[in-house]
């Protein structure tokens, strides 16, 4: 550029023959860097074919706009190689032939068809200036440089701003900054290269251009080939995964595995074998799945090959198991072994293998309802043998609801209360003890419940000189009248409670065992 320059500014004094040589010098020296520009860049390109053969998926956004940047790139070149043509036989060309052989000291130029042309006028000044100016052909190549750059410039991201600015920059086309003392305030980028400039200067100038193009072509395809693996993964091991549904399978259910490579490529499906037969891949997973006919444990392995960047084939073997039992459930009355009526039974369920919240619970001669981890059976009628109540267990297994236990359970009354006077049912009691209790209370012996009776009536008897004396409660108390029995008993004489009737939470009444006590 700098030389392209000090050559331009040498013409303003005189088109001398060195000046002319010197050009040609230039232009051929620009060539040279030009093909070599051109080979470098169909290197890139035929690296971008080779990784889209070998990844199409991930390649293939970046070849696109490799491929519309060679393309804007070759019809960019193709028509200053058509302008340089023109301008060629504009001043005057011979077509080389048998006839008109080149010369040692010709300057001539090769068309994009093969055809070679001799300069006749290196020197031409008038009529560049006509075909590039008067013609506004240089006008026409500034809008081909500008729509060039903005196409390049459109495929890199707004990031890249240093590599946008330097394709900017590099395919420049300014108008020069107005100097009214030189008098060059109308000057143009047009007329600064190619108004009175000899035609060699021009041709000069248009291989430059072509190197300019051809340096942004290579700039915009190497960022786009560095994009290939700019968001790719960085990772430096690789390993079979299995997920498998569970390790332990309910005969029946199937057991059901997806086999992965772990950090795997998303853009790049590996090759999945189980049990030595290769099976299909999907987001890069495999799924192993069979029906299951009978218990035991079962073994199965396979091998996933994965190609690294390089080519590589690596191989990554892998082994599983899984055990297949029997369906199998535990039902237990979490108080009693039996269901009591009138009250809400505890009740749980364990399925072995089968997760709770899975079950379904049913019974028959009652409701059940499930109460966080465990199950309220509340029983409908009594059922002392067991012939009518019973509880079933279900789960889904496989896609299908499947029964896998029933149990048989008596349902019973709950049992009668004793009724008690100071914690006692019977036997001596002390006669200072008995004047100070309230009354009778009625309890139910080794019964986990929380269930309770009330007294409501009871009738004290006692023998004093011969005479028997019964007295009557309505309620669980001692009344007036019986406390004062009570207080003329005499020692060794016998207080008999009898006529005992309690209430329980079921609201149902009981008649109790009469108690005595021995005064002493």
């Amino acid at each position: 550029m700098m030389m392209y320059i000090v050559l331009t500014a040498m013409l303003a004094l005189n088109v001398a023959a060195q000046v002319l040589e010197a050009f040609r010098l230039v232009d051929t020296s620009l060539l040279h860097t030009l093909k070599s520009v051109a080979q470098k860049n169909n290197q890139i390109y035929s690296s971008f074919e080779q990784a889209f053969l070998e990844n199409p998926t991930k390649v293939q956004e970046w070849k696109e706009k490799a491929d519309l940047v060679q393309k804007s790139t070759s019809e960019m070149i193709s028509y200053i190689l058509s302008l340089k043509e023109e301008i060629i036989n504009y001043s005057g060309s011979t077509i080389v032939d048998k006839e008109n052989p080149i010369q040692s000291d010709d300057y001539y130029f090769v068309s994009e068809k093969g055809d070679t042309l001799i300069v006749k006028k290196q020197d031409d000044l008038n009529g560049p200036s006509e075909f590039m100016i008067t013609q506004k052909r240089a006008f026409e190549l500034k809008d081909k440089i500008t729509e060039f750059r903005n196409g390049l410039v459109a495929l890199l991201d707004v990031n890249d701003i240093e590599l946008k600015e330097s394709i900017l920059k590099q395919l420049e086309t300014p108008d020069p900054v107005s100097n009214i003392k030189e008098g060059n305030d109308n000057k143009t980028w047009e007329t600064q290269y190619f108004l009175d400039k000899p035609l060699v200067a021009i041709l000069t100038l248009l291989s430059r251009i072509q190197i300019d193009v051809k340096n942004s072509e290579s700039n915009i395809i190497n960022y786009l080939y560095a994009q290939i693996d700019a968001g790719s993964f960085k990772f430096n091991s690789l390993g079979a995964r299995v997920i498998a549904n569970s390790n332990v399978i309910l005969l029946g259910e199937p057991y059901n595995a997806e086999v992965f490579l772990a950090a795997e490529d998303t853009t790049q499906q590996p090759q999945i074998f189980i049990n030595n037969r290769a099976v299909e891949v999907i987001d890069g997973k495999a799924n192993y799945k069979v029906n299951t006919t009978e218990p035991g444990v079962f073994k199965w392995s396979g091998l996933i090959k994965y190609k690294t960047p390089a080519g590589i084939i690596k191989n990554y073997p892998f082994e599983q198991e899984y055990q297949v039992t029997q369906p199998s459930v535990t039902m237990s009355a979490t108080r009693m072994n039996v269901f009591y009526l009138g009250i809400k039974n505890p009740f749980d369920v364990g399925g072995g293998a089968i997760p709770k919240e899975n079950l379904e619970v049913t019974m028959t001669n009652g409701s059940i309802v499930k109460s966080g981890d465990a199950f309220i059976i509340e029983p409908s009628t009594l059922d002392e043998l067991g012939k009518r109540t019973k509880v079933t267990v279900s789960a889904n297994i496989g896609g299908q609801n499947r029964v896998i236990g029933t149990s048989v359970w008596r349902v019973k009354q709950v049992p009668d209360p004793i009724a008690q006077v100071a914690g006692q049912s019977s036997g001596d009691i002390r006669k200072e003890v008995l004047q100070i209790q309230d009354g009778i209370m009625a309890v139910l012996v080794d019964f986990d419940f929380d269930f309770k009776y009330t007294v409501t009536q009871f009738e004290v008897q006692t023998t004093d000189a011969g005479y028997t004396t019964i007295k009557k409660s309505n309620s669980n108390r001692f009344t007036q009248e019986q406390k004062d029995q009570l207080s003329r008993a005499k020692i060794q004489s016998i207080v008999y409670i009898s006529n005992i009737k309690a209430i329980g939470d079921d609201n149902k009444t009981r008649n109790l065992d009469p108690i005595a006590f021995k005064i002493r």
